[in-house]
Formats: C-alpha cells, sequence, structure tokens
C-alpha cells in the first residue's frame, strides 16, 4: 500500500507524462487488381483517402493508438490501386484529466504516428511501381476538434 502512494506522490511531483514508447507496423495490404494493363494506360490518378483513428488502453498508464490510413486510386474510372496501413505507437500518458487525455490519444499521437505512416504508404506505392504519393501534412487537432464538436452536436439534437 506504501509503494502505491509513494507513486501516486511521485507522479503528481513530476506533472503530466506523455511519451512514445515504440512504434509498428500493425497492418499493411496492397493490390493492384489491373496490373500490367494499369500501366499501359496514361497517368490521371483521382485518389480518394480515409484516415480514421482508434486508442486503447493496455496498461496501466499505457495506451495503443492506431492511425489507420486508405487510399483508393482510380485511373479513367478504373481502379488502379489500393493501400491501407495501420500504423501503431505505444505511448505512456499519465497525469492528465480525462478531457487532455481524449485530446492527446485522437490528435498528438496520431499526428506523431503520421510521418511513419505516410513513409510505409509511399514506400508500398512505390513497390508496386506507382508513382511516389507524399501525403500533405494533417493538422489532427483541428480534425480532433471538428469531430468533437460532430458530436456535441449530435448529442444536442438527440436530447
Amino acid at each position: 500500500m506504501a509503494d502505491n502512494n509513494e507513486a501516486a506522490v511521485n507522479q503528481e511531483e513530476q506533472g503530466p507524462q506523455l511519451s512514445l514508447q515504440r512504434v509498428f507496423l500493425k497492418d499493411i495490404s496492397f493490390e493492384s487488381p489491373r496490373s500490367p494493363m494499369v500501366f499501359q494506360e496514361e497517368w490521371q490518378p483521382e485518389v480518394a483517402m480515409e484516415l480514421n483513428t482508434r486508442s486503447r488502453q493496455v496498461g496501466e498508464s499505457v495506451y495503443e493508438v492506431v492511425l489507420d490510413i486508405t487510399l483508393n486510386v482510380k485511373n479513367a474510372n478504373e481502379p488502379a490501386y489500393l493501400v491501407q496501413v495501420q500504423q501503431g505507437g505505444l505511448f505512456v500518458i499519465a497525469g492528465l484529466d480525462d478531457q487532455q487525455l481524449h485530446h492527446a490519444l485522437g490528435a498528438f499521437c496520431p499526428a506523431t504516428l503520421f510521418p511513419y505512416a505516410r513513409e510505409n504508404v509511399d514506400a508500398t506505392i512505390v513497390k508496386g511501381s506507382f508513382p511516389a504519393v507524399m501525403l500533405a501534412p494533417i493538422n489532427f487537432d483541428a480534425l480532433y476538434l471538428e469531430n468533437l464538436q460532430k458530436q456535441q452536436a449530435e448529442t444536442t439534437t438527440t436530447q
């Protein structure tokens, strides 16, 4: 019991903690259903991107955050390729209130993982023999706030 109290006091003295422990590739998929014919066409891609995040607690003050990016690329209205990357990270987060924790898991952690995911997306596409795609930076804070506002509006509407 004394050890737990000492740990709580030490944590309060340390203040908030947020640190990246590990970055890992959770899942990756690439499909090019029209290869090799797609390489013989004029390349005018139409890119649709889907972005999602999820998180879960996996230990005391340890959270897994997964950034899921899907690119569905068409050429002349026909599928060219589909790439899906799930970039994961383990974060130690302590000393934050619920609102701060939610914000860290929904914005800060995905922003930290994005460069790794972007590199995996690009490398996979190039290995499929397609031109490189450098995804533009994403403002995860703005996306987080937008999502929060939508949730609040839905809550207000349903009451």
